[in-house]
């Protein structure tokens, strides 16, 4: 097949391109708006492309003869600017979806997430069909839960368009590390000082799922083998908590009302100290946990992976300041991340390039 995936040097993508990729597989392009060096994911052709930008026509010509289109792409950073966050994240899914309509491809597959969902009324697993729009304080989950309307429209002007969403919880792997602990920790603070967590503040209600990179990957390609429609759920078990969090991190829990936490992370990101925006502590504790029995009959997929094993691994490369061979997933130090700041800004306001 035929396949083209849009953030494709991610956390998501890399994976994706490891489970798809070598030879005699697929035909693979990736699209990046920095695509890495040739021969980091051999047999991989890449196009370069902003999807925060109408393009110049290179989408179309990049899914002309696809097979299927595996939409990843999605921002994080910067958080003081939702408009381009918007642009990137909504109107980027509205990009893919009109050249996947102009270019006749007949598979689209979406990268959602948790965060469409709306709020839990409790801890008792939802399946996909709880409502899908989104906790209202949360940029990120505004922004999913309005890509999920574009693809309600899809599917119903053009219904020869097969639509298949992935809803993942929280993603980890341990190459990916850099690359998360740079949207939520100021450049300032070295990796290592992870290993030094003496108390960890959290409201002990915390309960999220959480899965690997390569089992989201492998829901993936079980997706685009058999091109079954429709919203899929993919978690591991247990549900993460505030406990998994201190243990993985050698910290002591310290009970904080989850009200007193996002005061103080509202507080510093207002103040640009650091880059987490509160709506991610809104966030966290008003998402469901998932019922994945829908993968699991419908595609087959279970994960081979425990969320606690997740967690331990990403927080592990955290601290060992594992990186990926993409601009995404680079190496995180503090003396790139002052130089950076000082030529373009801090990361949670600086514009793109």
């Amino acid at each position: 097949m035929r396949i083209v995936i849009t953030g494709a040097s991610g956390n998501v993508g890399s994976a994706v391109l490891r489970r798809l990729g070598g030879p005699g597989h697929h035909e693979l392009v990736g699209i990046a708006r920095r695509p890495p060096a040739d021969g980091t994911f051999p047999g991989v052709q890449w196009v370069r492309a902003d999807l925060s930008r109408d393009d110049d026509g290179r989408l179309g010509r990049a899914f002309a003869g696809a097979d299927s289109v595996v939409h990843l792409a999605w921002g994080f950073q910067p958080s003081h600017r939702e408009p381009y966050l918007r642009a990137l994240g909504v109107g980027g899914t509205a990009r893919v979806v009109d050249a996947c309509v102009a270019s006749g491809v007949r598979h689209l597959v979406h990268m959602s997430s948790v965060g469409a969902y709306s709020p839990r009324h409790d801890d008792a697993p939802v399946d996909e069909t709880w409502p899908t729009e989104g906790v209202r304080s949360s940029m990120y989950s505004r922004h999913k839960s309005a890509a999920e309307r574009l693809l309600d429209d899809l599917e119903q002007a053009e219904p020869q368009v097969v639509v298949s969403r992935m809803r993942p919880g929280i993603v980890g792997q341990r190459g990916a590390a850099s690359g998360l602990l740079r949207y939520g920790l100021p450049a300032l603070v070295p990796s290592v000082a992870l290993r030094h967590v003496p108390l960890l503040p959290l409201d002990r209600g915390l309960s999220v799922p959480m899965v690997h990179a390569d089992d989201v990957a492998e829901a993936v390609a079980l997706v685009l083998e058999s091109r079954t429609p429709g919203p899929f759920n993919l978690a591991a078990a247990p549900p993460v908590s505030a406990e998994h969090v201190a243990e993985a991190l050698g910290a002591r829990l310290v009970h904080v009302p989850s009200a007193s936490l996002r005061a103080v992370v509202s507080a510093s990101w207002h103040a640009r100290l650091q880059p987490l925006d509160p709506g991610w502590i809104d966030l966290a504790y008003a998402v469901p946990l998932l019922d994945t029995t829908r993968a699991l009959t419908q595609l087959g997929w279970m994960p081979t992976t425990d969320a606690t094993s997740v967690l331990a691994e990403t927080v592990a490369g955290m601290q060992d300041a594992e990186s990926g061979a993409t601009a995404v997933l680079r190496p995180r130090t503090v003396v790139a991340g002052l130089a950076r700041a000082a030529r373009r800004g801090p990361v949670s306001t600086r514009r793109t390039t």
